[in-house]
């Protein structure tokens, strides 16, 4: 996928106030700190389109983006920020559940994971629950840059394991760096394939 545009469209965090449902959408979710602006940077190759910070946390609405005038783009808050006070933790996940569950154009949510670190009961949790509820979702490994090749293998296979302990099949698996834009085509080439199975089936059923 080539893309020749990537704005920023909208921030709220009321569901009712989201752009319509009119175009594929692809949501981008992680714990705090796991690099999931500079990961929307790097696939747009449109720096400081999503805006990066030193401090976790500091997504706290539903960010809308519009990709070549045919898809969402949509950066969501991180979890697993301890330093929120309990009702805004309570408040996110509320909202975060109700637009991941009735957004009626989603088509996947990527759930970003830090390959450095073993896995977390945060991100297998959230997993769960997107299996529970029906919601397609891609795993994508962000920092790899930081790890040498044979340390990748060895924990994304630790985490691969670990989740067949509760899953027959594995969902599709991305490995990125935000700094070398590693895994960039295969991410993109997933949405694009997406998008044209959505007009298929559109097509052919008349929708």
């Amino acid at each position: 996928m080539i893309i020749n545009k990537a704005l920023f469209l909208t921030s709220n965090n009321r569901i009712d106030k989201l752009p319509k449902d009119n175009i594929p959408e692809y949501a981008f979710i992680g714990r705090s700190n796991v690099g999931k602006s500079s990961l929307i940077n790097m696939l747009t190759r449109r720096r400081g389109l999503a805006k990066t910070s030193s401090t976790p946390g500091k997504t706290i609405s539903i960010n809308h983006f519009i990709v070549n005038d045919e898809w969402y783009l949509v950066d969501l808050p991180g979890y697993g920020y301890a330093k929120r006070s309990k009702k805004q933790r309570e408040e996110w996940q509320m909202m975060l559940a109700k637009y991941i569950s009735r957004r009626r154009n989603l088509v996947c949510t990527f759930v970003l994971i830090d390959s450095r670190i073993e896995p977390q009961d945060s991100d297998l949790g959230f997993m769960e629950w997107l299996g529970e509820n029906q919601v397609p979702f891609a795993i994508v490994f962000t920092k790899t840059d930081k790890l040498k090749k044979t340390e990748i293998e060895k924990n994304i296979e630790a985490y691969k394991k670990r989740l067949l302990e509760d899953w027959e099949d594995l969902p599709a698996l991305f490995i990125t760096s935000s700094e070398t834009g590693l895994g960039r085509d295969e991410v993109l080439n997933f949405i694009e394939e997406q998008n044209r199975e959505l007009e298929e089936y559109k097509r052919t059923h008349g929708l």
